[in-house]
């Protein structure tokens, strides 16, 4: 007989960081909605840690009601406290599981967060549900920890129709795999009702023109704290960039030299940026010291730093920025459907579906990462994105699944149908 099979389920979702909150905030409400559902709130990874902006505060502030905060890295580059944060997040995740009596767990992507998650799972004889798997996007760990969480899931919740093949080829049962789309789109659709159709319809941008949408995001960004009159003023002038830049698991000495390049690139295109903080990472400290270099040199018209934003603020200021530039996901899923360009710099996303034509590939040098933002810049204006990614709705997909899916022992034995 299943954990919950005499009660509500009990869905135990994951959460390690800013980004990957965001993208399962519609899976969350659509679990707390389900009249079959119980929403079991797990915090953890960089959310606990007041270097990359203690973003706990963020679950908070959407008054989500956190039922276990278990801390992981303490945030250094050494790959020594990153395997031991993989230890800690295991031991805290199981225990929980265990004493909250969970039933399902769910964790999205790649990121040693849901890793241990998904271990501890397994080990307590959990059923883990696994959102994103079948992406391609190489990195240092995240296509091991990412086709490693599939092989260990027993439901599958993909983006794409490509990624659900992936996973099909490496031997998971078709019955297991869902095509649910990407829940990063889902907020979006419901902020911006214009992007939706666009994107579902007729490939156009719909009656929010570009300038209608930059004006509103710049505004919204002044009234968050994130920006100023000043540096509103001076990048409806010059372009404004919004710049995030992710390790790729290199040496803290090389992802410095990238992230310099990056705002040089940026600085010579005569462009303003809003600078986000990298994620946890090994590596992210030179990033750090490269962004905050720049900062002492730069005024605060020219470039903004801030450590975390609000999901709402992001999609504001992806909205209203003139390019993305960096190796962010949002970056090929997001700003296309919001008729945004990206510059992609290096390898962390190569192989991942584009959302859209508005992806610019480049290397790692200033001179390539600033051709392809001039050549970005010269894309506008941009249709919408090119629907791969799905319709807004996978939050909702995601929790009637969970809600049918067997929670007996036959189920969560896996069998491999090579």
């Amino acid at each position: 007989m299943g954990h919950g099979s005499l009660s509500r389920r009990r869905v135990a979702v994951v959460t390690g960081t800013r980004a990957e909150y965001g993208l399962l905030r519609s899976t969350m409400e659509a679990v707390s909605a389900h009249p079959r559902m119980t929403l079991q709130l797990v915090a953890t990874g960089m959310h606990l840690v007041r270097k990359f902006g203690f973003t706990v505060r963020d679950l908070e502030r959407d008054g989500r009601h956190i039922d276990a905060r278990i801390p992981m890295q303490r945030g250094t580059d050494d790959p020594a406290d990153q395997a031991e944060g993989l230890a800690r997040g295991v031991r805290g995740m199981a225990r929980f599981f265990l004493a909250e009596r969970s039933d399902i767990v769910v964790v999205l992507g790649d990121r040693i967060e849901a890793m241990a998650g998904a271990l501890a799972a397994v080990a307590t004889d959990r059923i883990l549900a696994h959102i994103h798997g079948g992406d391609v996007a190489p990195g240092d760990t995240d296509e091991a920890y990412r086709h490693a969480i599939s092989k260990l899931a027993h439901v599958h919740l993909t983006a794409t129709r490509r990624a659900a093949r992936r996973l099909i080829r490496m031997g998971e049962d078709p019955n297991r795999v869902h095509v649910v789309g990407a829940p990063g789109l889902d907020d979006i659709f419901q902020r911006f009702p214009s992007v939706a159709r666009s994107s579902t319809k007729t490939g156009r941008r719909g009656v929010e023109t570009i300038d209608e949408r930059r004006r509103i995001a710049r505004a919204k960004a002044r009234g968050s704290g994130h920006g100023n009159e000043k540096s509103a003023n001076r990048s409806a002038k010059t372009g404004r960039a919004l710049v995030v830049y992710h390790p790729c698991g290199r040496s803290a000495a090389h992802e410095g030299r990238v992230m310099r390049a990056i705002l040089a690139a940026v600085r010579a295109c005569g462009m303003s940026a809003t600078v986000l903080y990298p994620n946890s990472d090994r590596g992210h400290s030179g990033i750090i010291e490269a962004i905050e270099a720049q900062r002492r040199r730069a005024t605060r018209d020219a470039m903004d730093v801030v450590r975390s934003l609000p999901r709402e603020t992001y999609l504001d200021l992806l909205a209203g920025c003139d390019v993305l530039v960096g190796n962010s996901s949002s970056g090929i899923i997001e700003a296309p459907v919001m008729g945004t360009p990206s510059v992609n710099v290096g390898l962390r996303q190569q192989g991942r579906e584009r959302g859209g034509r508005s992806v610019i590939d480049c290397g790692e040098s200033r001179a390539s990462i600033e051709s392809a933002i001039r050549r970005a810049l010269r894309k506008r204006p941009i249709t919408g994105g090119s629907g791969v990614y799905g319709d807004g709705r996978a939050g909702r997909r995601i929790a009637e699944i969970l809600a049918r899916i067997p929670l007996d022992g036959t189920f969560r034995r896996k069998r491999n149908r090579y």
